[in-house]
């Protein structure tokens, strides 16, 4: 008899009812999942991977519910306008005009920094991840479609969507197209009949060769941003689809118009199933964005002395509904707590034997409660934590726990290599309790950022023949010399 799933009914917000449903796919046993990707014109930011950290949670959560997930996750390398009133040059070209580099040899060079930064963070690789500049035609062929049905115009620059004659335009955002020209959300061209269109085609400027353009029925030029998403989703999951993922910042201009081109040319309503949005990762009280130069990139994490996971950690922190606020005091907060539990986890795991299902139940169900409700974290992580300190578990029971919940937590504990031989873990456990505190001192220098007492502490314990290893689990130490 096959063992259940450990959700047996998941429970997930959609953004466009704005309620929390009972999710059910629309193919049994399969569930289909596109995430707005990045667009690769420069690093991605912390801010970005936010983003990939909530698309992976989701898909972790549907194939816990017992479901084969295909998980698409795109490339933007062609499309992205400097703003979203279709004016300003693309973003991938200004790129390569301002530094006298190939549009293509940019994408690569951030599409491989972004597939890193994903996997250092524990992000399950895409089942697919497609280019939009390898999907030109399926773009022209969907906005044929849009052509054939009546919705679009021509203008000297393009072609455009009229948001007019979409009746469910708002829908999504609840937004008010009267007033949208003085919200700031778009700035109306003249070319335009209602702010709100948007391009579907851009023609290259006259006179002007760009790197990325096409011929198409309606001239030489490129895809706007939006019309990519709606090809590359119905290319890879077909429609409708299950699950649509992306930051809140997309829901009144990219999704909704993924929609609306979507609806129109596919002839179904709704498109998406699920439409699912994380809120934003401030930093200083701002969005982190790339054109304010508000951004930092994990790299700089790393180089401040974090481990990458400890950033995930930081997001398991707080729901994905909830706006959160960066800063290295909480991401240090988060690093000492993934530090311990992956002490208790390596502790638990290299003990051996076997565990009791009737003491472990209790708590495997309250976890996956949390997670099946929402997907709420904080809670399910206050479980993980009862897990990993219970004096009433043993240590297999506490290892059959964390194994099961990092299926969601994402910690890669069943990976991790043991501690050395014969050294300490400055936990408390190791065989000398002085050598302990000492290696527990510098822990706390230098999670506060007292990089000279943490480097003398090491000098001193060095002097007597002990060397210290930092791991992803915390510190662990061994005696070099008698």
């Amino acid at each position: 008899m096959a063992t259940p799933p450990p959700i047996a009914e998941l429970r997930l917000y959609d953004t466009r009812r704005r309620r929390v449903e009972r999710f059910e796919p629309l193919v049994p046993g399969q569930a289909g999942v596109y995430s707005c990707g990045p667009t690769v014109y420069a690093p991605q930011h912390i801010g970005n991977l936010w983003s990939q950290l909530f698309a992976d949670l989701v898909r972790r959560a549907l194939t816990a519910a017992g479901l084969d997930v295909t998980h698409v996750v795109n490339i933007t390398d062609v499309g992205h306008l400097t703003d979203d009133s279709d004016d300003g040059e693309d973003k991938m070209e200004l790129a390569a005009s301002r530094t006298g580099t190939d549009a293509g040899e940019i994408a690569a060079r951030y599409t491989a920094q972004w597939e890193r930064d994903r996997a250092l963070v524990g992000c399950l690789p895409p089942s697919v991840m497609p280019r939009a500049a390898d999907h030109i035609d399926d773009q022209i062929a969907m906005i044929q479609r849009l052509e054939a049905a009546g919705v679009t115009y021509r203008t000297d620059d393009g072609l455009y969507f009229d948001v007019a004659r979409f009746p469910r335009y708002t829908e999504l955002a609840g937004l008010d197209l009267d007033h949208l020209e003085t919200t700031g959300r778009v700035v109306a061209t003249t070319a335009k009949r209602h702010a709100a269109d948007f391009a579907l085609w851009k023609l290259s400027p006259p006179g002007k060769r760009r790197q990325q353009e096409w011929p198409s029925p309606w001239g030489i030029g490129f895809p706007g941003w939006h019309i990519e998403c709606s090809a590359m989703a119905t290319r890879y999951l077909g429609a409708p689809i299950d699950v649509h993922t992306g930051g809140v910042d997309h829901i009144g201009v990219h999704h909704t118009n993924e929609i609306a081109q979507s609806e129109v040319a596919l002839a179904v309503h709704p498109w998406v199933r699920w439409w699912m949005h994380n809120e934003f990762l401030d930093l200083g009280g701002e969005k982190m964005a790339k054109s304010t130069g508000n951004l930092l990139v994990l790299d700089d994490l790393v180089a401040k002395g974090y481990e990458p996971m400890a950033f995930r950690a930081f997001f398991l922190q707080s729901h994905y509904r909830q706006q959160r606020d960066f800063s290295f005091t909480a991401l240090d907060a988060a690093a000492t707590g993934h530090r311990r539990l992956l002490a208790h986890a390596l502790a638990a795991r290299d003990a051996g034997g076997r565990s009791d299902e009737a003491r472990t139940a209790a708590l495997r169900q309250r976890f996956w409660a949390a997670v099946a409700d929402d997907l709420n974290l904080p809670r399910a992580m206050a479980v993980a934590w009862d897990a990993a300190r219970s004096p009433e578990l043993s240590r297999a029971d506490r290892w059959s726990l964390l194994a099961d919940f990092d299926a969601v937590l994402g910690f890669g504990l069943a990976e991790l290599p043991s501690p050395e031989a014969g050294g300490g873990d400055g936990t408390g456990d190791g065989a000398d309790p002085r050598v302990d505190a000492l290696v527990a001192e510098r822990e706390a220098a230098r999670s506060a950022r007292n990089f000279a007492e943490a480097d003398r502490i090491r000098d001193e314990l060095a002097a007597e023949g002990i060397e210290i290893t930092d791991t992803p689990a915390g510190p662990r130490w061994r005696r070099s010399r008698p």
